[in-house]
């Protein structure tokens, strides 16, 4: 954690971790180098996260009714980089335009417009998004199993207990921003994907429904300002 105070703030709920695995070749040029795509027991992994988030705030500025509040979906990698492993993000959808050009701005996170829409039946939430280009993501998902910590060595800490983001400017320089929370309480789930375009459109393709599904009902996270990377 860098010795300069927090940036901004953000709970996250109901996300889902669906993650499948593809070879590393697949993913080695659309990962900038000299990141690292990483690879557990001989296999890379992408993940689309959907989640909401609330209390969206930077240091010293209220949460503000309607532009802190809003869904975002993650379509993700693990990369690592002078031995700290982060994440790195091939898109970003979020139904926030402001959000959506401050972190462009601030983040250099590829991040796109979406409408999109969550809703809950009891434990299973209903979750849809659509791009203005019409790429979708329409999928069910819920928990089924108690709350546990997982295990450092184990496919679902090395998923989920990552705490940077790397990230690439326009200009071509690479960042890396801090993220701080608790651990993940994590819970097996089950999902059923009715659509989903978001692996495709990089030139990703996996076979079937995600062989790992995770979720998590709500964790509260601080992010810092990222610092730019030596250029090697």
């Amino acid at each position: 954690m860098p010795p300069r105070p927090w940036s901004g703030r953000q709970i996250w709920h109901d996300l889902a971790f669906l993650h499948w695995p593809v070879p590393v070749t697949v993913l080695r040029h659309l990962v900038p180098e000299p990141l690292v795509v990483q690879e557990y027991q001989s296999s890379a992994w992408v993940g689309v996260i959907p989640f909401w988030m609330s209390g969206v705030t930077l240091r010293g500025v209220p949460a503000l009714p309607g532009l802190s509040t809003f869904p975002e979906l993650n379509v993700r990698t693990y990369v690592t980089l002078q031995d700290r492993p982060g994440v790195w993000f091939f898109s970003l959808d979020a139904a926030n335009w402001l959000a959506v050009r401050a972190a462009r701005l601030l983040y250099h996170l590829p991040y796109m417009d979406a409408r999109m829409r969550v809703s809950r039946t009891g434990d299973r939430i209903h979750y849809r998004s659509e791009r203005p280009t019409g790429e979708r993501f329409e999928a069910d998902y819920q928990p089924i199993g108690p709350i546990e910590l997982a295990r450092p060595g184990t496919l679902q800490h090395w998923l989920t207990e990552r705490y940077c983001l790397y990230a690439r400017s326009g200009s071509g320089r690479l960042y890396r921003a801090e993220v701080h929370h608790e651990p993940w309480p994590l819970q097996p789930a089950r999902v059923y994907i009715a659509r989903s375009d978001l692996l495709q459109v990089h030139g990703i393709s996996v076979d079937g429904p995600p062989p790992q599904v995770l979720f998590a009902r709500r964790l509260e996270v601080a992010i810092w300002t990222p610092d730019r990377l030596p250029r090697r």
